[in-house]
């Protein structure tokens, strides 16, 4: 079962780059956080698990995501994808593109100027 979550995961994280570097700006969209497993990163269209650790909120699809949230400080970090700055998904503005993807801002003018700039990134 382990195994099955763990390859599961990396699957995941994989369609994850995939769609973050193929998906057009006007595709992501600001999404509630509750809405997200924070532990394969994906939006799901219904609250998701609520995981209090160090009197933060975070969120899991699963008992084994809740278990990897209280257990991995890891997966309670992500990158802003614009600042490349460690940032606490609990506090995050979360977007979510499409296919489910999800990136984690510092701060919606972080999201916005993400968005603005990112025609310009793709077309390098």
């Amino acid at each position: 079962m382990l195994r099955l979550f763990i390859l599961l995961t990396i699957l995941l994280s994989s369609f994850q780059t995939i769609a973050t570097t193929s998906s057009p700006s006007s595709d992501w969209r600001i999404v509630a956080n509750k809405e997200v497993c924070m532990v394969t990163n994906m939006h799901f269209a219904r609250p998701q698990i609520p995981v209090e650790q160090g009197g933060k909120i975070y969120y899991g699809c699963c008992e084994n995501c809740k278990a990897t949230i209280q257990n991995d400080s890891t997966a309670r970090f992500a990158t802003d994808p614009l600042t490349k700055k460690q940032i606490d998904k609990a506090k995050a503005t979360i977007a979510s593109n499409s296919l489910g993807a999800v990136l984690y801002f510092e701060s919606k003018t972080n999201f916005d100027r993400y968005v603005a700039q990112k025609p310009k990134l793709d077309r390098k």
